[in-house]
């Protein structure tokens, strides 16, 4: 798994040539499977990457080791023939955040175990995020904190690098974004991060990097995430403003190692994803996006059924999910607000997509398991995917997508993608 196309970026910006590239946020199996088809289909790389929370050394919400994702990965990149030399792997918000209710010297021991085992596992794209505080301390830490811990990380997965003879990995600094997850409240007017905290983020890095022999880590580092001014929350999203950013990406042209990061991209605007490249957001992370486009082409396959007389007149998959979801409220309850009205829209059509971590569920898997036999075999009529999936309409019309459950679901993921892929091109 090659990083060559990540390091190429700066140097290629430098010389005139905006590219980017979408980096897939999800462990979902379907949402793999879009990714590495819309690589197949655009001939480009694909980089996919998971989260602290969600792959971790204990299993993380998925049940997976860092070893276990690429192992998925790999064998969905088999069965839809896309070579496995294109994919890049890599680890997001790699920090202390699953552990950070312990005291800081616990959770950084964990942090230092889990990126052992994203560089073992051979992931080669590491974001060090280590500014969220432990037991006892602010929320958000120092950026001379914050750095010094990265650079442990940082140390620590050149060690494993060497004693295993695995790749070198490129490396992100920076967190100018919410907590893994995801913002919990409305998302007002964002201010994009200063020209002087940019400088100051990089230089206090390079510093501790320094200090604790990571040297080569940092001549690695290839990316910073800043904020562009984008967000969302539940109900609404913080589109981006090329105006308001202009100092920023002003501010890049000083740093020719680098490119930004652009974290929580979801439901941008085709034009806002374009400018955003343009810009120097070179690397557009997405992941809710993509599992809200799995859920709307669940739910929709799930009223098709219902008209088709192939599934039960009771037990929708929505009502089955708002049971599992009522029964285990962990991953939503302390991000949705208000009456129960208003929870019970958010737990099922928040941008903020909490669904996303009850997928992966027994139940969950089983109540999609049985709408998906109960669409095998028919082709669905073009009126009802009209009516309920209407996004990816004119594609089955044009007949470039099968009328079946599976391609349906594959397509409206892959619409979020091919946005993406639009707007990484070279202009």
């Amino acid at each position: 798994m090659t990083t060559q196309f990540l390091r190429d970026i700066p140097q290629r910006r430098r010389f005139g040539e905006n590219i980017g590239i979408p980096s897939v946020c999800s462990a979902h199996p379907l949402v793999l499977e879009a990714a590495l088809r819309n690589g197949l289909a655009t001939d480009a790389p694909v980089l996919i990457e998971a989260t602290c929370n969600q792959v971790n050394q204990h299993g993380g919400y998925t049940g997976m080791t860092p070893a276990d994702f690429r192992q998925l990965v790999e064998g969905m990149a088999a069965k839809v023939g896309y070579p496995i030399s294109q994919v890049i792997l890599g680890g997001d918000h790699l920090g202390p955040n699953p552990w950070k209710d312990l005291p800081a010297a616990q959770a950084m021991d964990q942090a230092r175990g889990m990126i052992s085992a994203y560089v073992e596992a051979g992931f080669t794209k590491l974001h060090l995020d280590t500014s969220m505080g432990c037991s006892g301390e602010p929320a958000w830490l120092p950026d001379e904190i914050t750095a010094d811990r990265a650079a442990s990380l940082a140390a620590v997965s050149l060690d494993a690098r060497r004693c295993g003879g695995h790749e070198p990995a490129v490396y992100i600094i920076g967190t100018e974004v919410p907590a893994p997850g995801g913002a919990i409240h409305e998302i007002d007017a964002l201010e994009p991060t200063r020209p002087a905290a940019l400088a100051e983020t990089i230089e206090v890095h390079r510093q501790a990097f320094d200090r604790h022999g990571a040297q080569q880590a940092f001549e690695q580092a290839i990316g910073v995430v800043v904020q562009p001014g984008v967000e969302f929350g539940n109900d609404n999203v913080a589109i981006y403003d090329p105006p308001k950013a202009r100092e920023l990406r002003a501010a890049l042209d000083r740093f020719p190692q680098f490119i930004f990061e652009a974290h929580s991209t979801d439901y941008q605007p085709a034009t806002a994803l374009a400018d955003l490249v343009r810009e120097g957001f070179a690397i557009l992370k997405v992941g809710p996006w993509l599992t809200f486009a799995l859920r709307e082409a669940f739910y929709g396959l799930d009223q098709i059924a219902y008209q088709l007389q192939a599934g039960p007149a009771a037990g929708t998959l929505a009502a089955k999910m708002d049971q599992i979801m009522l029964e285990e409220p962990g991953h939503w309850r302390s991000h949705y607000h208000g009456d129960e009205k208003t929870l019970r829209v958010q737990r099922h059509f928040s941008y903020s997509d909490r669904i996303r971590y009850y997928w992966p569920r027994a139940s969950a898997s089983a109540a999609v398991a049985e709408l998906m036999e109960s669409l095998e075999g028919k082709k669905i009529p073009e009126t009802l995917i009209s009516q309920y999936l209407g996004a990816v309409y004119d594609g089955v019309a044009a007949g470039n997508v099968k009328p079946e459950s599976r391609q349906l679901v594959l397509a409206m993921i892959g619409r979020v993608l091919d946005r993406y892929q639009q707007a990484c091109r070279p202009t």
